[in-house]
């Protein structure tokens, strides 16, 4: 069990929603955390934390430009130490039908579910690699694993993100760092899920509440994924699963067995 007193933890995406709640985590198991997020926000979701008594800082930063990323971290290792653990919780989402999918859709999708991740994963193992020691978290999605219909795009930047876990993972594992994902299903309370819900009432004339009850049917457990059960899974990678790497985990419900 590692004890995250003093410990760097960086989380993106983390303005609001599921980023924010990781980081809330960390911050009040001692960690230092820095959240990142392009939404202007998270100078103040840090601060809410710092208002606790934490040891919070928040970044407004844009992961799709490498540039943004290297500075940011220099100035996280410069504030706080080392980065023990990193989060790539932020991404994008669109639907929409295959045929209408455009080239800056494209762009778009990539750039900050995978081009991201791969910059803040870079500037991240500097510091692992310094300490023998480290965690990576990233998010990939239920769809990353089977597809999702009118989400190709979307869909294809999550399997990468997949095969980029297994790949830092095989490369990784001599410097003592693990490196794993999550594949959730549809998370209630999002972000993501509110502009997926209202593609599906868009796209397949269905009421709010249809789109809801045709997904939940899906689900053995019967429920739509909590922000909380993310939380607890990534709290488990953080500090246990010390045997696991290069694993891309379904929290789905039972909805993905694979």
């Amino acid at each position: 069990m590692v004890d995250l007193k003093g410990k760097v933890c960086v989380v993106t995406g983390a303005a609001k929603s599921i980023g924010f709640a990781i980081a809330q985590r960390y911050a009040r198991q001692g960690a230092l955390v820095a959240l990142l997020d392009i939404n202007p926000e998270v100078t103040k979701s840090a601060e809410g934390l710092a208002a606790e008594g934490l040891t919070a800082r928040g970044y407004v930063t844009d992961i799709t430009s490498r540039e943004a990323v290297q500075e940011c971290f220099a100035d996280i290792t410069k504030a706080l130490g080392p980065v023990y653990c990193l989060v790539n919780n932020a991404g994008v989402v669109d639907q929409r039908p295959f045929e209408d999918v455009t080239p800056e859709v494209l762009d778009l999708m990539f750039k900050v579910n995978v081009y991201g991740t791969v910059y803040c994963c870079q500037e991240a193992l500097k510091t692992m690699k310094t300490l023998g020691d480290g965690r990576i978290v990233n998010f990939s999605s239920k769809s990353g694993k089977t597809g999702s219909a009118l989400m190709a795009p979307y869909s294809a930047a999550k399997g990468s993100i997949i095969a980029l876990t297994h790949s830092l993972a095989f490369e990784y594992a001599q410097n003592n760092i693990k490196v794993n994902c999550l594949c959730p299903g549809i998370t209630d309370a999002t972000g993501v899920w509110s502009s997926v819900s209202e593609g599906y009432t868009k796209n397949l004339n269905l009421s709010r509440d249809e789109v809801i009850k045709k997904f939940t049917a899906k689900i053995p457990l019967g429920r739509l994924t909590d922000i909380e059960d993310l939380v607890e899974f990534v709290q488990f990678l953080t500090v246990s699963g010390d045997y696991c790497t290069g694993q891309a985990f379904n929290v789905t419900g039972g909805r993905e067995m694979h």
